[in-house]
């Protein structure tokens, strides 16, 4: 029998005034599996992911995280997710220990277990030389990874990551995409959002191509190239972005 899905969304639309930014998204993320939804800027990628965490309502559609409705029982959903925002900001003021108990608690992380899931964690993601720096004072690579840590400290089934290496330069992007593959191997379930084509060829089991709000075609790698016939995955989605703008 097949695992029920993780995240399940169905037929999700969002406007903005006349605007249909999300025009009915439909998809499953399984477990132990990684998704990549691809566009360019302004594809409603963001949007998308702001709706499935819960942090924005869809007009129609809805949401279930392993198997919670999203709508109806909030409280009872967002605890079984990790979110990570292309603008999720730290507490200045505090370290990124700090950050990931303050956090943890919230999380009802029991005392114990939190302290050995932070030891990991800093280990995980090699953050053990500026943990106890204020993390107003971090480059912008230690910051991601400290947001990074904080989305997966509570070891939640589904991750929901919004351009995780964006803007960082190599060895702290692959810190992540090392970081996200452990958490695949552990059986979680990761969607996450790029327009870098490569990376999501590198990480992903499949691969969403989202262009004006709409999945214009979903599969493994092997199978978008086969039925564009693009030898590559950028030469694939612009065969899509080509054939609906004619």
């Amino acid at each position: 029998m097949s695992p029920a899905p993780t995240l399940h969304a169905e037929n999700l639309v969002r406007r903005f005034g006349g605007v249909t930014a999300v025009d009915g998204v439909s998809f499953e993320v399984y477990p132990g599996e990684v998704v990549g939804l691809l566009g360019p800027n302004g594809a409603g990628k963001t949007t998308i992911l702001r709706m499935l965490a819960g942090i924005l309502r869809p007009h129609s559609g809805s949401v279930l995280v392993a198997g919670i409705d999203m709508a109806a029982d909030p409280l009872a959903a967002k605890p079984k997710l990790g979110f990570l925002s292309g603008d999720t900001q730290l507490y200045q003021r505090l370290s990124p220990v700090e950050v990931l108990e303050y956090f943890g608690r919230l999380y009802e992380v029991p005392e114990a277990a939190l302290r050995s899931r932070i030891e990991s964690i800093l280990d995980d993601l090699d953050m053990r030389e500026f943990a106890r720096r204020a993390c107003g004072t971090l480059s912008a690579g230690q910051r991601q990874r400290a947001n990074i840590a904080r989305a997966f400290l509570h070891q939640p089934e589904l991750l929901i990551l919004d351009e995780p290496t964006n803007a960082l330069d190599v060895l702290s992007g692959q810190f992540i995409i090392q970081a996200i593959r452990r958490e695949r191997s552990a059986g979680r379930a990761v969607l996450f959002s790029t327009h870098v084509m490569g990376e999501a060829e590198y990480l992903c089991d499949r691969i969403l191509l989202l262009h004006r709000g709409r999945i214009v075609d979903a599969g493994t790698l092997a199978e978008l190239l086969e039925r564009t016939g693009c030898a590559n995955l950028t030469d694939a989605f612009l065969k899509h972005v080509g054939a609906e703008a004619a």
